[in-house]
């Protein structure tokens, strides 16, 4: 590294070429990570299901109490196709572990703020 009098340090080629590389490792590890593969099961298994089922139809023709309107959804779940069964439960499970992976991320960025 050269330094000259404002002490601002030019990169050299190898460095540039090194920086490149390490920022284009830390964008896939961001995009090619759990939290992003669990983002993206869930919105694909959300869309299956608003394509196999039309959802606003299936809360408006419950009943309006909460009690009967959670039996109705757990009869019409019970009784509907087996894929719109897969794809409600894959989203489920996808939705609980984004929320896991954000609360490892959130709890290991305030870890280390605390530090």
């Amino acid at each position: 590294m050269t330094y000259n009098i404002m002490n601002n340090f030019e990169q050299s080629n190898i460095e540039k070429n090194v920086m490149r590389r390490v920022h284009l490792l830390r964008i896939l590890g961001l995009i090619i990570s759990t939290g992003m593969l669990a983002a993206l099961t869930f919105v694909v298994a959300l869309w299956g299901v608003g394509k196999e089922v039309w959802v606003e139809r299936v809360f408006s023709n419950g009943p309006q109490d909460f009690i009967g309107h959670l039996n109705y959804l757990l009869y019409a779940f019970g009784h509907t196709r087996l894929i719109v069964q897969v794809l409600s439960l894959l989203s489920v499970a996808s939705f609980v572990f984004l929320i896991r992976e954000c609360v490892r991320t959130f709890s290991s960025i305030f870890a280390n703020e605390v530090s």
